[in-house]
């Protein structure tokens, strides 16, 4: 009697967590940055290769950002998008689109500012910036450049910044009030600020 042949059951985990992988993967953006041609000088001449700096983020609140080096440029552009999604940061965001309270960041000779800005204001912002503004899912944010325009030190730089940002429930712990009770004192010296450049 002939057997039948068998249906491979114990396949079915790895197909599950393949397709899991790749759920995971397809919720975030990546956004290429900066993509840069190295040259090592063999004995034969030079030999090629390729540095890629790549910006992910689910545009939910995290972003990460990643670098990759290999001899062809998909390659590179593979190994700092997985080196991005091990290296993710949650960023508190006031009602899903702008920062909580303007901050400041530093990396080497690369210096930023971002500041919150009201509802449709948009992304102000330069290249390797917007990039992480866009990907971190921020709909509203003034940022500017001080110092290097590298962007190795600016993408650094402001994620030096956003790791600076508290928000108001983290606040309201380090100093034992209630979050109402923070966001009401908000709003107080906000309607001073306005009456006072009323007159």
């Amino acid at each position: 009697m002939a057997r039948e042949p068998h249906s491979g059951g114990g396949g079915r985990p790895n197909r599950d967590r393949r397709d899991n992988r790749e759920e995971r993967d397809s919720e975030f953006v990546d956004k290429l940055v900066h993509i840069n041609r190295v040259a090592k000088v063999v004995k034969g001449g030079r030999r090629f290769g390729f540095a890629a700096l790549v910006v992910v983020g689910d545009q939910k609140g995290r972003v990460g950002f990643g670098h990759g080096k290999a001899r062809e440029v998909p390659e590179a552009i593979r190994k700092a998008t997985e080196a991005a999604k091990r290296g993710l940061i949650r960023v508190p965001l006031r009602e899903g689109r702008t920062l909580h309270h303007d901050v400041n960041g530093r990396w080497g000779a690369g210096k930023v500012i971002l500041r919150a800005a009201p509802q449709g204001t948009g992304i102000i912002a330069g290249g390797p910036m917007r990039a992480v503004f866009e990907t971190l899912g921020m709909q509203d944010v003034v940022a500017k450049s001080l110092g290097s325009s590298n962007p190795y030190n600016l993408v650094r730089a402001t994620f030096s910044a956003l790791k600076n940002e508290d928000s108001p429930r983290s606040v309201a712990a380090r100093r034992n009030l209630k979050v109402s009770t923070l966001q009401s004192r908000r709003r107080d010296a906000d309607m001073s600020d306005a009456a006072g450049a009323d007159s």
